[in-house]
């Protein structure tokens, strides 16, 4: 069930993004299982034992969803890549160009390869593979 706080934040966007972050709530909720759902840094994020998984936010480009480990996903459409870290992202600007079906897939990897971005500090920023 999604939490009162991100149907919150969801509503607090423009009529188009509120849609596209509605939507995407949705997939992640239904599909990410055993997960837990919160506003952390001022936009929605999953975790999954504590590590964060999947997020979005509203950004000048449109709603960016991203993967903390999406680097390592080898997906093409995942390719705002970061930096530093294993994250990867895509950006909507309307709802209908969110493919479902690819959206399902990353949400599987994201279970299926995660980096530790829990334990980030306790390594002084080093980051590991879990799975």
């Amino acid at each position: 069930m999604i939490p009162e706080e991100i149907i919150s934040y969801n509503q607090s966007q423009s009529e188009n993004d509120a849609e596209i972050c509605s939507k995407l709530s949705e997939l992640i909720d239904e599909n990410l299982n055993d997960s837990e759902s919160k506003i952390w840094h001022a936009h929605p994020v999953w975790f999954l034992e504590g590590n964060p998984i999947v997020g979005y936010s509203k950004q000048k480009k449109g709603i960016r969803l991203m993967f903390w480990s999406g680097k390592s996903f080898n997906e093409e459409k995942l390719n705002v890549v970061g930096e530093k870290f294993q994250d990867a992202s895509i950006f909507y600007n309307d709802v209908n160009e969110i493919d479902e079906k690819q959206v399902l897939r990353w949400l599987k990897k994201s279970i299926e390869i995660q980096w530790d971005y829990k334990n980030i500090v306790k390594r002084k920023g080093e980051l590991l593979r879990l799975k």
